[in-house]
């Protein structure tokens, strides 16, 4: 069967409805951009750099609010001292492998100082966001693939519409649930009284054991486990990572962004995510709905949506986070790598018979509006 993200093989998750893209780029002005690294000689390359990029590119001087949150903290994600510190994004978000983490954060500033960027900002101080997880059962890590023009090529090709999910970029080498994990988006449309928004969410999903991963509540990780498809690792792992980056275009102020991070955490549980020892779980939260120059001489006016209005974005976080999450599962490929290791894909054809087996209902509704 087609690797295809979840709707596309009739399994639905949540109520609320998605955007057009069912992608964090459903988020006016969000790009996303990958570089996938992927060769043999002289060291097996299974890596990547994905970037998410605010406002077109303008987010370099036109900043966003922004907040995080940190489920378990074994992991990296640069720049966090001083969002927490400013409550403000001020550059696009690179995520990568654990070894690459500052040769991104790099060339990111590289690219800022070419831009004429750099300087702008509180005296010439300059701190991107960039997070990691690690891909060293598939990729020799230690070999540093990743060079400069890398995240270059991610950041330059950063584009809107339908965003490659799977074996890319950032998530080239990554494992879920003992399967084949990586890139994976999904957005939702949130009617609230202050008006209707997106909220988007991507992730880097390299996390989990088989035995806890569920579908929309249903136990397909115990239903296909490994005498039906090998685990990625002969040990069931307690550890991994995932890197959660929502985002949306509601004006919130960045203690309100920090509570969209935070939600983050209720579609990881979902899907099986429990934040073990061994887990870097970071999540960052960025809106677009107000507009920070880092040159302005005068007050500055914010807008934010009224706390009591902020549920229909909670439920659209854990929406989106939840099927972004199963989405890098469905949509990632099988891959054999670094010292023969394979990461063997979630079936798509064992999955809807587990599916059919829990929601003989829901299954009957897919079948009879199939085409």
């Amino acid at each position: 069967m087609t690797r295809s993200r979840l709707r596309d093989i009739g399994i639905t998750i949540g109520t609320m409805p998605t955007g057009p893209y069912n992608a964090i780029t459903d988020v006016p002005d969000v790009l996303v951009g990958h570089s996938t690294v992927i060769y043999d000689e002289p060291r097996i390359a299974r890596t990547g750099v994905t970037m998410i990029v605010p406002r077109k590119g303008e987010i370099w001087e036109d900043y966003t609010t922004a907040g995080y949150y940190s489920f378990n903290g074994n992991g990296e994600m640069t720049g966090l001292h001083w969002v927490e510190e400013s409550g403000m994004l001020e550059s696009a978000i690179g995520i990568t492998n654990t070894d690459s983490v500052g040769v991104v954060r790099d060339a990111l500033i590289k690219y800022a100082v070419d831009k004429g960027y750099a300087g702008t900002s509180y005296g010439g101080g300059f701190l991107p966001v960039v997070a990691e997880t690690w891909d060293g059962r598939l990729s020799d890590i230690h070999a540093f693939h990743i060079k400069q023009e890398h995240a270059f090529e991610a950041l330059t090709t950063a584009t809107s519409g339908p965003v490659p999910q799977g074996n890319v970029g950032g998530g080239t080498g990554m494992i879920c649930h003992e399967f084949k994990g990586g890139i994976g988006t999904a957005s939702r449309v949130a009617d609230t009284k202050s008006g209707q928004f997106v909220v988007g969410a991507l992730v880097q999903a390299n996390y989990g054991s088989r035995k806890l991963l569920r579908v929309d509540g249903v136990p397909a990780g115990k239903e296909i486990d490994t005498d039906r498809v090998p685990s990625a690792t002969s040990d069931p792992p307690q550890a991994g990572s995932i890197i959660v980056i929502v985002g949306t275009n509601a004006p919130l102020l960045p203690d309100q962004c920090k509570r969209l991070a935070r939600r983050a955490t209720v579609g990881l549980a979902r899907v099986g995510g429990v934040g073990h020892n061994g887990s870097g779980d970071i999540f960052l939260a960025f809106s677009t709905g107000n507009h920070i120059s880092p040159k302005a001489e005068g007050l500055l006016t914010l807008q934010m949506v009224p706390q009591h209005h902020m549920s229909p974005l909670f439920e659209g976080v854990a929406e989106a986070v939840e099927e972004a999450i199963l989405n890098a599962l469905t949509n990632a490929q099988t891959m054999t790598g670094f010292l023969g290791h394979t990461a063997y894909a979630l079936p798509l054809d064992e999955l809807k018979r587990v599916m059919a087996k829990y929601r003989p209902q829901a299954d009957a509704a897919a079948k009879s509006t199939e085409i």
